[in-house]
């Protein structure tokens, strides 16, 4: 059977910079033999996360909205591969929102000491971490960074690799570095064959 490989498009600009490179990492996935679903996060309907805490003592969220199929396809995935722009140095909000509903992978691996993933799954899951930044700094990706790594760990699926790009203010269309669209498919390419 093919992996699975979840691709999240974090930016709300279904055709834009970010998109882009993730349809190259997608195409990679794919021509290395994985089954891939992309997921548009921003047009989904999905509440962030009330704090309710049904999720300390229950695999399943008090919220009733599209996070629940959501769940069960987080639980079955092999790789993922997350693309996103940097806004105000981290995670866009509904992308933000999207990870805050994990919550209960959180209360299962750390409240109650049982993952919802088994220990031989987590050995070969891997998120690929796909990233578009404005701003021309050093330290631009590190929030944002930090976020997909601790993301990763409450999913058991650990950030593996990942292809950035700053200056996109300037840079304004990715298509004009032909080297980060290869970067982004040759990372979901080999994504694809660690999996497999």
């Amino acid at each position: 059977m093919p992996k699975k490989v979840i691709a999240l498009l974090g930016s709300p600009v279904l055709d834009g910079n970010t998109a882009r490179l993730l349809d190259e990492a997608i195409r990679g996935a794919k021509e290395a033999g994985c089954e891939v679903e992309k997921l548009e996060v921003a047009h989904m309907d999905v509440l962030p996360c009330m704090e309710f805490f049904q999720c300390m003592g229950s695999e399943t969220c008090l919220i009733q909205d599209e996070m629940e199929g959501i769940f069960r396809k987080f639980r079955e995935l092999d790789g993922l591969i997350v693309a996103t722009p940097v806004m105000t140095m981290g995670v866009p909000g509904r992308l933000k929102s999207f990870i805050d509903r994990f919550q209960v992978f959180y209360m299962a691996k750390y409240h109650r000491g049982r993952s919802l993933i088994s220990p031989e799954h987590r050995k070969k899951r891997k998120m690929l971490f796909i990233s578009i930044a404005g701003m021309n700094i050093p330290n631009v990706f590190d929030g944002i960074r930090m976020t997909m790594q601790a993301f990763g760990e409450i999913i058991d699926c650990p950030l593996w690799d990942e292809v950035l790009q700053n200056d996109m203010d300037t840079i304004r269309d990715i298509r004009t570095r032909p080297e980060m669209m290869e970067a982004a498919y040759r990372k979901g390419y080999e994504l694809g064959k660690l999996l497999g």
